[in-house]
């Protein structure tokens, strides 16, 4: 299984009378879906990281856009020397950088700590229709002048494009919710309770 899953949430979604996005319990029905999917493994479900960017059709994309949603493969320059990171990211970029982009990987942050980021974030979009013109007005510059925003520290990673070994894979404003909370971080160096420990701190700190 990989990006199929949205589509499957999102009708069940339909039929349940859930519009995404919309509304706070929408939003909380939504990502309960794709914690099933975590509760059983991302083995079981048949959704990874890997399987995620695999078979992606017209959701491939090569230049992304700030505010927008992304899935891809990345591939560290300095991974000898990291102490760890996620080899499968999910980002909204917030700024162009270097080389590549700067974006927020919702990965580093423990679940309860990424919902109330992205709940924090649902008041920074562009519009209220969560449809593929909708996209967060977000900059690191934003971003850390706000102290409702303050979760996003951790999550602040540099993104070279020459070591993005995938097409980035688009996720649609109306998919963020599940986005978030399916399973397809992969950490390399350190188990995800030893990064969420890590990001725990970090926040603490701001």
């Amino acid at each position: 299984m990989s990006v199929k899953i949205f589509d499957e949430i999102l009708a069940k979604g339909i039929r349940a009378g859930q519009v995404p996005a919309r509304t706070a319990a929408a939003r909380q029905w939504y990502r309960d879906q794709a914690q099933k999917l975590v509760k059983g493994g991302s083995t079981a479900s048949g959704v990874s990281g890997e399987s995620m960017t695999r078979s992606v059709g017209n959701r491939a994309v090569s230049n992304p856009l700030i505010g927008n949603m992304y899935t891809f493969k990345y591939d560290p320059k300095h991974k000898d020397t990291l102490p760890y990171y996620d080899m499968y990211p999910l980002i909204f970029p917030i700024n162009k950088a270097k080389g590549g982009i700067l974006g927020i990987n919702f990965h580093y942050l423990p679940p309860t700590l990424r919902a109330q980021l992205m709940d924090a974030l649902y008041g920074a979009t562009s519009n209220k229709d969560y449809d593929e013109n909708t996209r967060m007005r977000i900059s690191y510059n934003i971003l850390n002048g706000a102290s409702k925003y303050r979760l996003f520290r951790p999550t602040v990673k540099h993104y070279l494009t020459n070591h993005i070994r995938t097409r980035l894979v688009y996720i649609n404003p109306s998919e963020w919710d599940i986005a978030l909370f399916l399973p397809t971080a992969r950490f390399v160096g350190a188990t995800k309770q030893k990064v969420y420990a890590d990001s725990r701190k970090i926040t603490l700190r701001g």
